[in-house]
């Protein structure tokens, strides 16, 4: 197995880990849930095929559903975001060629790339999520502020987790 599979492996097995002991059981002001586990399929290799992707993101939705006793809604979620993630690069970073790193973080996409890139992936997982679990929309606002606190939040997570397991070049003058 090659070091990137491992690195992969335990971040995973970190991620489900926080986001069942920790993370589930945080829910601020009312309104936002923090989703940490899929900075995993956000930062999967955007060389890696659409199928391996698939895969990996219903395989750990599904464990992480099993442990959470959510029914299949981080399943759901995470494959229909899984989908999505190729179009969503093609929206902000129309030529993957110029990629320095098949990864997508901050020093391969930048800071404004990289933020619209998991905004947009956290908005879609947001969604389906919050509308799979209320599937009634008796009250809107309720869901609208679920959606946009969990996205605000678990972006802003993602993006202090891609700067702690990225390893930054060294910039030398």
């Amino acid at each position: 197995m090659t070091r990137t599979a491992l690195f992969y492996i335990l971040l995973g097995l970190i991620l489900a880990i926080s986001q069942v002991v920790v993370f589930n059981h945080i829910c601020l002001f009312g309104v936002a849930v923090p989703f940490v586990f899929i900075y995993l399929l956000i930062a999967l290799p955007l060389t890696l095929g659409q199928g391996k992707v698939l895969t990996i993101a219903f395989i750990y939705g599904l464990v992480i559903d099993i442990f959470s006793d959510t029914m299949g809604l981080y399943a759901l979620g995470s494959t229909v975001m899984s989908a999505l993630r190729h179009p969503v690069v093609r929206l902000f970073f129309p030529r993957e060629d110029e990629l320095t790193d098949p990864r997508p973080s901050v020093d391969s996409l930048g800071l404004a790339v990289f933020l619209r890139y998991s905004v947009t992936l956290t908005l879609i997982f947001s969604i389906v999520v919050v509308l799979a679990d209320s599937f009634v929309f008796f009250n809107p606002l309720r869901i609208l502020l679920l959606i946009a606190g969990s996205t605000l939040i678990t972006t802003a997570l993602i993006v202090a987790l891609d700067f702690i397991t990225v390893n930054r070049r060294e910039k030398r003058l």
